[in-house]
């Protein structure tokens, strides 16, 4: 006997089937990533200004010392945050104890949690590194940026736009050809991960209008206005993407 799901038409049988999930990413819902996600913009932007005189005055020591601040917050906002790839965007962490339930037991499978988390934040951190500096500083070439002179300038901009930009994609996200081609393509809807990263490509490309205007500022020098504006890119896009721009496309259609 032929089965239902075959003597079906095509367009049923494709909402039988359970479609990848292509909606916006929400964060777990705990009272620490509902107080983080709020505070993370601010421990960022506290950072760059902290930083900002140093990074005016000799860009690349003061941007290399900052880099790991910078990792340590981006992970710190991933894990606390955002749900792990593959966990789908409504993982719950369930902290209570349930009727009957040894306080022990319930700690051991929070530690148990954490260590794919920790794995996974890791792969982030790598994949972010080795995937997207090299293709974001050719990116920064060529669109302007020094080929033969401030190359170590140019490395540290692209790494600090590869860690604000991919750490919480790929933890979220994971490491797909097809999900980063939809990503790139603005074919996924807007959540606060996705903002993140429009917002700071957008407030870098942005940064660079300071730069040849003839103002004869110390702050114009290659590439702090690039890093300011991602940094603020960064912060906008992100509060944007998790609140009124949640679950909306970006659409080129006249």
């Amino acid at each position: 006997m032929t089965s239902s799901v075959q003597s079906l038409p095509a367009s049923k049988t494709a909402d039988i089937a359970p479609p990848a999930h292509t909606g916006p990413i929400d964060s777990l819902d705990t009272d620490a990533a509902k107080l983080y996600t709020h505070v993370h913009p601010v421990l960022l932007l506290s950072l760059y200004a902290y930083r900002f005189k140093a990074i005016v005055a000799d860009p690349v020591p003061a941007l290399a010392s900052t880099l790991p601040w910078l990792l340590v917050l981006q992970a710190a906002y991933a894990i606390i945050c955002l749900p792990p790839a593959g966990g789908g965007t409504a993982v719950r962490e369930k902290e209570k104890r349930r009727p009957g339930e040894k306080k022990k037991k319930v700690e051991r499978n929070r530690m148990e949690n954490v260590w794919p988390k920790l794995l996974l934040i890791c792969l982030s951190l790598v994949g972010s590194i080795v995937l997207a500096i090299l293709p974001i500083m050719i990116t920064l070439v060529l669109m302007g940026a020094p080929l033969t002179t401030y190359l170590d300038r140019t490395a540290l901009c692209a790494a600090h736009l590869a860690l604000l930009t991919t750490v919480p994609l790929v933890y979220v996200h994971g490491i797909s050809a097809s999900t980063c081609r939809k990503i790139v393509g603005l074919m996924v809807p807007i959540d606060e991960v996705q903002g993140g990263m429009i917002g700071t490509l957008v407030g870098a490309w942005l940064g660079a209008v300071p730069i040849p205007l003839d103002w004869d500022r110390e702050w114009q020098k290659w590439p702090v206005t690039i890093v300011t504006g991602a940094y603020f890119g960064f912060a906008i896009g992100k509060t944007l993407g998790g609140s009124l721009l949640k679950g909306k496309k970006i659409s080129f259609d006249p």
